[in-house]
């Protein structure tokens, strides 16, 4: 175990933590406005209406929040990656 192992492992674990904490509140709100969207279209096909198809400010919302679950998801997984780095270099 060298000095450039446990730098690897201490980077991954840092962005694996970064990441965690950066997912956690765009990705639960992202999940309370898809559960809410869909209530709505439920609701709407009940009702026997026709719904409007075009971009709102929630599905607009909906798009910025994944994008930010999605890098912070990329952070995680870098900081798997060198996590398993720091495990395979000798």
């Amino acid at each position: 175990m060298t000095l450039f192992n446990l730098v690897f492992w201490a980077l991954g674990v840092v962005l694996i933590a970064v990441g965690y904490q950066r997912v956690r509140a765009p990705w639960s709100r992202y999940q309370a406005l898809k559960e809410q969207d869909e209530n709505i279209a439920r609701y709407e096909a009940w009702r026997g209406g026709a719904r409007d198809t075009s971009p709102t400010g929630a599905s607009v919302a909906m798009m910025v929040l994944r994008r930010q679950a999605q890098r912070a998801g990329l952070l995680i997984v870098v900081g798997f990656v060198l996590v398993l780095l720091g495990f395979l270099i000798k």
